[in-house]
């Protein structure tokens, strides 16, 4: 989840709907530069959080919280497995992405345990056999993954309330084009792309958010129960050129 404190508690966004607003971003892309296979790629950048399950599991800190994502250091191998292998579901475009997510989030982890190092070896070696499969280069799968991650980036940022204040610029990252991105809301609080990568001047995209007005949770029945009654807002961003 990702856990924004408020004057009252915690502002929750759960990881499928940032998601979901990434996917929104992706859909408004400009129609001449989109990736190869959009639809599909959107599908994959709208379930690349499947595996958070904010009801499930441990999701306090050691002092109650809500645990937001940045503190989650554990690897639950078994779920990262199970999350990989649902992706073929959806087909191998959809999976390869998701396996090349799970490369980006996980080889820094590399080391850790040996169970580990093999599941990252057979993402490798599934990537290699599907860019295969696909007759797809690794230099236009790395682009579809830079546009995957570019609109993941640019829905944490959002999420995450992390646009600065005083019209200074916020570098989301390098685009499927290798460009560098920034973001910046002006005076008049219009938020901005620069440079403009989208197909229309002026767009909204938008997210849902629950509200907890308690700041520490004894267990976590306690928070899930609070969560599944919170209050819920539609939080929205317009973008212009």
């Amino acid at each position: 989840m990702i856990a924004n404190q408020h004057e009252n508690g915690w502002e929750i966004i759960y990881h499928r709907a940032h998601a979901l607003l990434a996917a929104q971003i992706a859909g408004n892309w400009n129609k001449k530069d989109r990736p190869q296979r959009i639809i599909e790629t959107v599908a994959a950048i709208s379930h690349h959080d499947d595996l958070e399950k904010e009801w499930e599991g441990n999701h306090l800190t050691p002092a109650g919280a809500p645990l937001d994502f940045t503190l989650d250091k554990k690897t639950d191998l078994k779920k990262l497995k199970e999350f990989t292998n649902n992706a073929r579901y959806r087909g191998r475009w959809v999976a390869m992405l998701i396996s090349m997510h799970m490369s980006f989030l996980n080889e820094g982890k590399r080391g850790e345990s040996s169970e580990l190092d093999i599941f990252l070896d057979e993402q490798l070696e599934n990537q290699e056999k599907w860019r295969k499969e696909l007759k797809i280069t690794k230099k236009e799968a790395e682009a579809a993954y830079a546009f995957f991650q570019w609109c993941d980036r640019l829905s944490l940022i959002l999420c995450n309330r992390e646009i600065p204040a005083g019209e200074r610029a916020l570098e989301i990252g390098t685009g499927p084009d290798g460009d560098r991105y920034d973001i910046k809301q002006d005076s008049d609080g219009k938020i901005t792309v620069i440079p403009w990568p989208f197909e229309e001047k002026q767009f909204t995209v938008n997210i849902e958010a629950c509200y907890l007005n308690q700041v520490k949770f004894e267990n976590n029945a306690e928070l899930t129960a609070a969560l599944q009654q919170a209050p819920i807002k539609l939080l929205e961003w317009t973008l212009v050129k």
